[in-house]
């Protein structure tokens, strides 16, 4: 018998606007990430485009000024991606409730992404670097 998607999986799906950022400057310098990447970032503005089947997810992320990113992966499996230190990682994801986690690794870092609905409209992404420095990136839905 096949898997089958967790009967009561969260809903990610929709297009979701960076409204605040809290500690990410502090975040990406422990991850290594250069000054101006860290001041450029800090500026950058971004919408998370997300499509979901179950555990299935598509996550187009689309950044002003910047290169955008694009994630095809199923809960539970892994993927590779290049970083903003410009190193690949292997991204292993899996549901930590009706959060879904991620780890990332490279040769030089490791860090943890944390995807959770507060409510309807508010997605959040919670990260915390390998030197323990968390940051919140809060996401409301647009139509």
């Amino acid at each position: 018998m096949a898997d089958s998607p967790r009967p009561s999986s969260p809903s990610f799906e929709g297009n979701w606007r960076l409204e605040t950022s809290d500690n990410f400057e502090d975040f990406l310098y422990d991850c290594n990430v250069g000054l101006l990447k860290r001041k450029a970032a800090k500026l950058v503005s971004s919408e998370h485009i997300i499509k979901q089947e179950g555990d299935n997810m598509d996550v187009n992320v689309v950044a002003t000024g910047q290169k955008g990113k694009h994630q095809v992966y199923t809960v539970g499996g892994s993927f590779t991606e290049s970083e903003i230190n410009g190193e690949e990682a292997e991204v292993s994801t899996c549901w930590e409730g009706d959060c879904i986690m991620e780890k990332h690794k490279t040769p030089s870092l490791e860090y943890t992404l944390k995807r959770e609905l507060q409510d309807d409209n508010t997605m959040v992404l919670h990260l915390e670097s390998p030197k323990g420095t968390k940051a919140r990136r809060i996401y409301k839905k647009v139509e």
